[in-house]
Order: structure tokens, then C-alpha cells, then sequence
């Protein structure tokens, strides 16, 4: 088996693996709060619902295509493939960016703890600064977005470029209104927060 094959199995596995994870983090966290009121979309139309919802059409489309590539490689014809020299270093540096980045996302997200929400949720207010978000007030996101990288380094392509451009824009969107809602709620506390602490790195 070659390479290529190699990472194409991967990289389906990966997302499969992220999408269990995350369905059953959720649930099982549904079933402790007994409350569904874990994933929040934003009001229908409104810049968090549109921006929620390009994101989980990112994240089908991705998982969507590795899935096929696995079971009909020709599909890689119409992903717009772009050989990169030394391709194979660059799909490594990728894999390892995809772990790297999954791995801190969920580091953020259990530095949450109780706290974590998909969206943002108006009635939940805490402001957690601890642990991760005492040296980034964005870490998961950073993951996230060190993910997205990885994936085009791995499957570098047309499709990819479009998922990055989608992807990190979605992650920029959300990351204003974060602070938005923020600073209405905690206005002096997040903004002594954002002083002594990066958005980013």
C-alpha cells in the first residue's frame, strides 16, 4: 500500500474519529446537565446562525470526501489536486498538524469543563480564564485552526484551500462575536482579561 493510500485511510479515520468524539461528548454531557441546550446555533439568519451553519457544512464536506477518496480514488480528479514538491514531508508536517491541533482543541475544550458550549449561549455566562486560556484567550480555536492547516498540507488541493479560506474566516466570525457577548456581560472583568492576555499567541 503506498502512501498515498496511507494517508487518504488516515485522514477518513481521523474525521470519523472527531465526529464520534464530539457526538459523544455532547451526549454524554446532555445526559449529566439533562439539558439539550449544549449546541447553540444563534437566532435563525443572524451573522452566528449563518456562520454556525457554514461551519457544519465545512465539516460534512470534509468528512464527506475523505470518505469517498477511500472507497473511489478518481474522485481526487475533481478535488483539484496540487503537487507540492517534496509532497510527502508537507503530508507528514500536515498529519502531525491535524494531531497537534485536535489534541489542544480538546485540551480547551475540557479547560472548560462545565462551561463548554457550541455557540454561544446567552444564559451561560461564566468567564473561564484558568489553565489554557490564561496564556491564550483562544486556544481551542487555535487548534482548530492549526487543524485546518494541517488538512491542506496532508490533502493539498483545491477542495482543501476552499475549506481553509471557509474555515478560518468562520473561525475569525465567531471569534468576534465571542468577544462581543463578552464584553456586554463581563465589560470590565474581559477587559482586564484581554490586557493580561493574547487573543491568539
Amino acid at each position: 500500500m503506498d502512501a498515498e493510500r496511507l494517508i487518504a485511510i488516515f485522514l477518513a479515520s481521523f474525521y470519523l474519529f472527531v465526529a464520534g468524539f464530539y457526538i459523544s461528548l455532547i451526549k454524554i454531557r446532555q445526559q449529566k446537565k439533562q439539558s439539550k441546550l449544549l449546541v447553540h446555533t444563534g437566532v435563525r439568519y443572524s451573522m452566528h446562525w449563518w456562520n454556525h451553519l457554514s461551519f457544519r457544512i465545512f465539516r460534512v464536506a470534509i468528512l464527506s470526501v475523505c470518505l469517498t477518496r477511500v472507497f473511489f480514488p478518481p474522485i481526487d480528479a475533481y478535488l483539484g489536486m496540487i503537487n507540492l514538491p517534496n509532497e510527502l514531508l508537507f503530508n507528514i508536517v500536515g498529519l502531525c498538524a491535524l494531531a497537534v491541533g485536535f489534541t489542544l482543541a480538546i485540551l480547551s475544550n475540557f479547560t472548560l469543563q462545565s462551561s463548554w458550549r457550541s455557540g454561544i449561549d446567552n444564559r451561560h455566562i461564566e468567564l473561564i480564564t484558568s489553565g489554557l486560556y490564561s496564556l491564550s484567550r483562544n486556544p481551542g480555536y487555535i487548534g482548530v485552526g492549526l487543524a485546518q492547516i494541517g488538512f491542506f498540507l496532508a490533502m493539498p488541493s483545491i477542495f482543501s484551500l476552499v475549506c481553509i479560506l471557509i474555515g478560518l474566516n468562520a473561525l475569525r466570525l465567531q471569534t468576534q462575536l465571542e468577544e462581543s457577548f463578552l464584553s456586554q456581560v463581563h465589560p470590565l472583568r474581559y477587559q482586564e482579561y484581554c490586557q493580561k492576555t493574547p487573543k491568539w499567541v
